[in-house]
């Protein structure tokens, strides 16, 4: 009998976060069905999956994809009711499926789940990716319960309970499959970083719910792909929250938001460049002209209708940055 969850895990050249995490994957989740979806890697990853997990299946796509394209691609041929999209740098723990499948199976008004996220170096404190579940406050600035920026929380129990978020992390990301598919999946254009909160956001407007319990947890290492310090990272997580909030925000809050944003990133460019060097002013440039280069494709992606209150939490930044709130 097919197994309702399928676990898929988005693989390029990372033999050795495979090597290091899919044993416990593969211990730990005897009630689904494993996957590794491959965007072409050009390491060993296939041949040491096929010498070392038979029961593992492999899809190959034949480019690089990026994470959002690379899954709406290998997820086409998973049939399985529900998808975890299980980063490859995560180490599962050994009652991280059932809490979040008994959610999914007894509310069909949630889409998508996250477990709580912890530090893999740093076990007792909250990891940036996901945290304790995400939300986005008034000027479309994402954060988490237990990670505001790049501040983190120790958990302390605080988050061991189960609630409605905004936004589950991508690093360990449940979704109906139904729901997934009739929003087109993740928006393959984002390449990497916030296609996940597009996608929750898309979901929120249809009217559906994302949740986060903390009777899951498991521990990620992040940053196994692409360095937190990385220029590229700046370019694509200011290009697509951009192009997300334009695909999402009512149509009243549009306007104005949109171009608060474009200045207060140009400022985070001059601040970007004085503390990490000018490629990052550069990726920050670059992040806006990519934004303008698709802006007519994000437009036609526009839903009918937009959720108006929408956020979590009003001035974010200026409350973090200039008022000390933690």
């Amino acid at each position: 009998m097919q197994k309702k969850l399928a676990v898929a895990i988005l693989n390029w050249n990372g033999r050795n976060w495979l090597e290091k995490f899919l044993p416990g994957v593969v211990q730990f989740s005897q009630n689904a069905d494993i996957f590794v979806i491959d965007n072409l890697s050009t390491d060993d990853s296939i041949e040491f999956l096929q010498k070392n997990f038979p029961t593992v299946k492999v899809i190959k796509n034949d480019k690089n994809y990026g994470f959002a394209g690379g899954y709406n691609e290998g997820l086409k041929v998973i049939p399985n009711e529900y998808y975890c999209l299980l980063n490859s740098d995560v180490e599962v723990t050994e009652n991280w499926i059932e809490p979040i499948f008994e959610l999914l199976e007894k509310n069909p008004s949630v889409s998508a789940v996250q477990p709580k996220i912890l530090s893999y170096h740093n076990r007792n404190y909250f990891e940036f990716a996901g945290a304790a579940g995400g939300l986005i406050d008034n000027l479309g600035y994402p954060y988490c319960r237990g990670r505001v920026f790049d501040d983190l929380e120790e958990d302390k129990g605080q988050y061991n309970d189960e609630t409605e978020i905004f936004w589950a992390s991508g690093c360990c990301f449940f979704i109906r499959s139904k729901d997934f598919w009739e929003q087109n999946g993740f928006d393959a254009r984002f390449f990497a970083h916030q296609e996940e909160i597009d996608l929750c956001w898309r979901l929120i407007n249809s009217g559906k719910k994302i949740y986060y319990t903390g009777k899951a947890s498991v521990y990620h290492v992040g940053g196994g792909t692409l360095n937190k310090q990385s220029a590229q990272k700046t370019f694509l997580n200011i290009r697509n929250n951009l192009s997300m909030m334009l695909k999402n925000l009512p149509f009243p809050q549009l306007i104005w938001l949109i171009f608060f944003r474009l200045c207060l990133d140009s400022v985070a460019g001059i601040y970007f460049g004085l503390k990490h060097g000018f490629p990052h002013l550069w990726a920050v440039v670059r992040a806006h002209f990519g934004f303008y280069g698709q802006l007519p494709g994000t437009w036609k992606l526009r839903q009918k209708n937009q959720k108006k209150e929408f956020y979590q939490s009003k001035w974010l930044i200026f409350r973090h940055f200039l008022g000390g709130n933690r």
